[in-house]
């Protein structure tokens, strides 16, 4: 895994060993990012569940003013840390090793450009952090979440009533991402 383009372009980055995480493909990084470009430049962005931090620090290296990296595991905040190291991204990365509700709860007050969720697959962390995202309302209103998922049918479901929409979609392999916006009345 390495970071795909920018300050940053062509470092490998260390990655989390065993299954617990499964690292966003490059393919799939690369058109995420093709779709997104135009918004990355001076964002505050979040990467939720962030595992190895290659999300973040992709944007960081493509002009993202800040971000936010956040993952449970200690082994995952050990490997961010010496990612963050690696890109040399140290002035602009801050990375909390807690829950992704306590790490929205703590961020209450930033407004995000970009969030990035892409939590273990078979969970409803999607909707808990969408519900708590909406309610602290901590996007800008132009601001755009990007979703990742094996089971796209449950995901629609399970965010139907919540105040976003669906902007864009596209599947790869088994990954299907999901962008939404926040929906305004």
């Amino acid at each position: 895994m390495r970071i795909i383009s920018g300050k940053a372009r062509g470092t490998k980055l260390y990655t989390l060993e065993g299954n617990n995480t499964r690292p966003t493909l490059d393919r799939v990084k690369e058109s995420i990012f093709n779709i997104i470009q135009g918004e990355i430049e001076e964002a505050i962005v979040l990467d939720l569940f962030a595992g190895s931090g290659a999300i973040g620090l992709e944007m960081l290296s493509r002009g993202a003013k800040k971000a936010i990296l956040c993952d449970k595991s200690k082994n995952a905040i050990q490997i961010i840390k010496k990612n963050i190291e690696k890109t040399h991204m140290q002035e602009k990365a801050e990375v909390y090793n807690m829950d992704f509700e306590q790490c929205l709860e703590k961020n209450k007050n930033q407004k995000f450009d970009i969030i990035y969720i892409d939590p273990p697959y078979e969970t409803d962390f999607i909707m808990k952090a969408l519900e708590k995202i909406v309610k602290l309302d901590i996007i800008k209103s132009k601001g755009k979440i990007i979703l990742e998922t094996d089971n796209e049918l449950r995901i629609l479901k399970q965010i139907e009533n919540i105040d976003v929409e669906i902007v864009d979609k596209r599947k790869y392999g088994r990954a299907t991402i999901i962008f939404l916006n926040r929906k305004y009345d």
